[in-house]
């Protein structure tokens, strides 16, 4: 796995790309951008172009400090450093997507229109994907993995529902990618799975912490 701070650096390398190929495009940008697609693919959001181009790159660029910052402020710190390089690998693919979405933005608004219910389903896919990588390897903590009050209460309430969550995400990624051969139903390839799983992982987790008499 890559070291935590060379995932950063990455990230940060690609926050600095993507806010440098908006500066590039800025003079091709319509004054009035595209920002947001419903479910159908059909643009129902339009936004200035000042704040458009620069908005997501901006966002990112907060969420690289949080992301940085978590595994110093946790209090179980030490249990974040068995799966560093998985988490920083996490910042890296969840980079990746937001530049990903960003990218979309700025091709659509100087006329190469890739279709979102395409583009969209497959960055979610691969994004998910990677979490279903990523929950086998997390120990208990406060920020990352499925935090109920019973997987946060024990270890191996922890450590089974994340091997079963990794395994749902995985499958739910999997639904997701799916959803960009089938556009119209593209929204509903994404959150059903996911949700689905969350509320499963929710109850999983709950009756494993019964069956251990607590």
């Amino acid at each position: 796995m890559m070291e935590f701070r060379t995932s950063l650096a990455v990230s940060a390398a690609l926050v600095v790309l993507s806010l440098a190929s908006s500066g590039f495009l800025y003079g091709q940008l319509p004054h009035t951008m595209a920002s947001h697609w419903n479910a159908s693919g059909e643009v129902d959001g339009r936004m200035g172009r000042g704040v458009a181009a620069f908005m997501l790159p901006a966002i990112l660029a907060v969420l690289l400090v949080f992301f940085a910052v978590i595994p110093r402020i946790d209090p179980l710190k030490r249990n974040i450093e068995e799966f560093k390089g998985y988490y920083g690998g996490f910042i890296v693919v969840f980079t990746l997507f937001m530049m990903f979405v960003h990218f979309h933005m700025l091709l659509w608004n100087v006329g190469v229109r890739l279709s979102t219910n395409v583009v969209v389903p497959a960055g979610v896919g691969l994004l998910f994907i990677y979490i279903g990588y990523l929950l086998p390897h997390t120990r208990r903590n406060w920020f990352i993995g499925v935090r109920t009050p019973w997987t946060l209460s024990d270890d191996r309430v922890w450590e089974k529902t994340h091997r079963v969550g990794g395994k749902l995400f995985t499958a739910s990624g999997l639904v997701a990618l799916a959803g960009a051969l089938v556009s119209d139903q593209a929204v509903a390839f994404i959150i059903v799975p996911v949700l689905a799983s969350a509320a499963y992982l929710i109850l999983y987790s709950y009756l494993e912490y019964r069956k251990l008499g607590k």
